[in-house]
């Protein structure tokens, strides 16, 4: 494996990593439902996918063909982890959970 490509395993990996963590903390301290719904989905969706990437390079450079599993979990992650994220916030809207107090952006209160 080249050096170039050892590198950018390495980046891909560190990134990946940062996002995910950033996405674990905003779980962890964001105050409610809704805002803890968008940090796991935006950044950890970024972090899993860093990770993956970082999987292709480094099988294809290894094995000399393209890792086409790699390639569909992330393309099956990207597909689903917004739309799920969608419905689960659409079904809090539903049953009426609320947001802490000084949020902005809520229309079901104008």
């Amino acid at each position: 494996m080249s050096q170039i490509s050892e590198y950018l395993v390495s980046a891909l990996l560190l990134l990946g990593g940062a996002f995910t963590l950033i996405g674990a903390l905003g779980l962890l301290r964001l105050p409610d439902f809704y805002t803890r719904l968008h940090a796991p989905t935006k950044a950890t969706t970024l972090g899993v996918g860093a990770i993956m990437l970082s999987s292709v390079v480094y099988f294809s450079n290894h094995d000399q063909q393209l890792g086409f599993s790699e390639t569909l979990i992330t393309v099956f992650l990207f597909l689903t982890a917004p739309v799920s994220a969608n419905i689960l916030a659409k079904a809090a809207m539903h049953i009426g959970v609320k947001p802490v107090r000084g949020t902005r952006g809520r229309p079901w209160e104008q």
